[in-house]
């Protein structure tokens, strides 16, 4: 999938040396994304293309519910820092955890930058076994592992490590990708029917196990892709009430000529209006690239 929603968080094949189960997936997986992310750029992704749209209503979602400035903010899995920097601009109390040291490095470098607004810490990190004390955060970003984690077992159990370490009544917002995501892709993007993509997508529909055994970049690496429901079902199960299912980008992401709405204010108002007045549709969900969870530890 060219750029596609799934890429999340690259990986030093260093660091992933000799951790195969790092991520609870299969033997190869971890050097499998090894050798996607040495060859992207996730912490300059969301500038550009249709993610710009990603990052604008992730946002727009992250500030519809969570509690005021200084809240006490985990960003687990959160990459260069592109939510955990923009919160603690806000005024939060902004702990990140990634699983990559070089992400780490990187959101040290910016958070350098706002001395005024500076990350209260960043670490290298496990969201499966995160080192926060319980009941120690009053909300929780989950928006890149949970799509990393391939097994179910390593889902819930990044899940209930996150309602440990929040407080009654804490929010945690979890991002998964659509099931679907790869059909639409691949049918915007003209190639649904290449002859290798052809079974990646079967599977894909059949069970939401992402593998890509070519070395083409544009079919992404190892992922697990959620239905909305499966999605609102594991939060449920590690302990949280739910708040909200909503898609992220909705269709908005096949739009055409997305620069051209997007670089015009009146046209990307109204394309997050009318996103807005459907991303709780059921029929629509789906098609997002991007699903959003938000929970609520009861």
């Amino acid at each position: 999938m060219v750029r596609c929603p799934i890429a999340g968080r690259r990986c030093l094949e260093e660091e992933l040396e000799g951790r195969r189960e790092t991520y609870g997936m299969g033997d190869n997986s971890p050097n499998e994304i090894v050798s996607h992310y040495n060859q992207a750029d996730e912490a300059s992704r969301l500038r550009t293309g249709w993610f710009q749209l990603e990052q604008a209503r992730t946002r727009e979602l992250i500030l519809r519910h969570i509690p005021s400035p200084p809240a006490r903010v985990l960003d687990i899995g959160g990459g260069a820092g592109a939510y955990a920097l923009w919160l603690a601009e806000r005024g939060y109390e902004v702990h990140l955890v990634d699983a990559v040291p070089r992400h780490v490095e990187q959101a040290l470098a910016e958070s350098a930058k706002q001395p005024q607004h500076p990350l209260a810490s960043a670490e290298v990190g496990d969201a499966r076994k995160l080192k926060q004390a319980d009941q120690s955060a009053d909300a929780v970003l989950l928006l890149g592992p949970l799509y990393h984690l391939t097994e179910r077992k390593d889902r819930l159990t990044a899940l209930r490590e996150v309602h440990r370490v929040l407080r009654a009544k804490g929010l945690v917002w979890v991002a998964g990708i659509s099931r679907f995501a790869s059909l639409v892709e691949s049918l915007s993007g003209g190639f649904f029917d290449r002859p290798e993509f052809a079974p990646i997508l079967d599977r894909d529909l059949a069970e939401g196990q992402h593998r890509n055994p070519t070395d083409n970049l544009m079919y992404f690496t190892d992922a697990f892709l959620h239905r909305p429901e499966e999605l609102a079902a594991e939060l449920a199960e590690a302990g949280f009430e739910p708040v909200e299912v909503v898609a992220i980008e909705g269709p908005g992401w096949l739009a055409r000529d997305f620069e051209g709405i997007w670089n015009d204010q009146g046209r990307r108002e109204r394309l997050l209006t009318l996103l807005r007045t459907v991303e709780h549709e059921p029929a629509l969900i789906g098609a997002s690239s991007h699903l959003m969870a938000i929970g609520r530890k009861g």
